[in-house]
């Protein structure tokens, strides 16, 4: 009794369905039909019927009813197998994603500029392959994390950025020799290149002294607008009577604000990491060669971040076709620059 009163509900629900769903799910049962004519024991699907019941259950709302030969489970493992290969064929099809793949000629040389020069820091390493024709990106190198400033006055920093190419800044710093005896040495920086204008060393220094270093750093008309200098005792009337005859202007930094003077401040920290650190002075003459030879390598070589990777005498990009890159030793072997050149 219940066997029938199944067929005639199955039987009401038929008649309330569309055409087209009996014509599909006349399909299903055709194909089910098939599969078994072909088997003997248990049916062997191909990928072909995979593909039928992965479209079918898409498309056809009562599929599971239908539905003998498998588990419904099985059908929509079916359809997420056949959704992660179609996307994965569309993957493998297009361009290859991620970054080009550094070349292991590149990757030594990294690493020897690295070795050859431990105080560099990655915005050397990629100024130095920037001007072998090397484009290489900060991050590929960057082994530490970027440093953090305090931030500076804004009024402060719209006057030095207004000015750079008017600016000149002075300081003196100390340099110990082999028998105690403590050296001063005065620099002259420009701003604009960063380039290192005039310095001299002494064991006396006096304001008259530091006031003829001004007039050899500047010989008739070329004497700057500005000059920028702190508020030390060596600076005394003779200096600043001798500057302002120059036509120069001095702008004194605040009291033990050692960062208003920031640019030559920079510059004194590094002769001393990548230079003094590592000599032994002996005499005034002495300390005068050695820093000599630093200097021509600091403005024909070093590259600056601020002069976006640049030395203060403007250095041309090598061409990879210009020749083998070249390994030569600087500055007593502290340092090295790298150049092409043809075999």
């Amino acid at each position: 009794m219940l066997a029938y009163l199944r067929h005639a509900l199955a039987h009401l629900r038929g008649l309330l369905r569309s055409r087209a769903d009996l014509q599909i799910e006349i399909l299903a049962l055709r194909h089910q039909l098939i599969v078994y004519e072909r088997t003997a024991s248990r049916p062997r699907l191909h990928p072909t019927d995979r593909l039928f019941w992965s479209i079918l259950s898409r498309r056809f709302v009562d599929w599971r009813e239908a539905l003998v030969i498998v588990k419904p489970e099985t059908v929509l493992r079916w359809r997420r197998r056949r959704f992660r290969e179609h996307w994965a064929r569309l993957s493998r099809s297009g361009r290859r994603a991620g970054r080009p793949r550094v070349p292991q000629d590149l990757r030594g040389l990294i690493r020897r500029m690295y070795r050859a020069n431990p105080t560099w820091g990655s915005p050397r390493i990629c100024g130095e392959l920037a001007k072998l024709g090397l484009d290489v990106a900060r991050s590929t190198v960057d082994k530490y994390p970027p440093r953090t400033r305090p931030p500076a006055s804004p009024t402060w920093k719209t006057f030095l950025e207004a000015h750079t190419k008017d600016l000149v800044a002075v300081d003196f710093f100390t340099v110990p020799t082999i028998r105690n005896r403590v050296l001063f040495v005065f620099v002259i920086l420009a701003l604009e290149r960063r380039r290192i204008v005039h310095f001299n060393v002494t064991a006396n220094p006096t304001a008259e002294w530091t006031a003829r270093q001004i007039v050899q750093a500047f010989p008739y008309d070329s004497a700057p607008r500005y000059l920028v200098r702190d508020r030390d005792n060596i600076y005394g009337n003779v200096f600043s009577s001798r500057v302002k005859g120059m036509g120069i202007e001095e702008v004194i930094t605040s009291y033990r604000s050692p960062w208003q003077n920031g640019y030559v401040e920079r510059l004194i920290g590094t002769i001393r990491r990548e230079f003094l650190d590592y000599m032994i002075i002996f005499s005034e003459g002495h300390l005068r060669r050695v820093l000599k030879r630093y200097f021509d390598y600091y403005h024909r070589w070093r590259t600056h971040l601020s002069l976006d990777m640049d030395c203060p005498e403007p250095r041309r990009v090598q061409r990879p076709d210009e020749g083998e890159v070249v390994e030569v030793s600087e500055v007593y072997g502290l340092h090295h620059h790298y150049e092409r050149r043809a075999a």
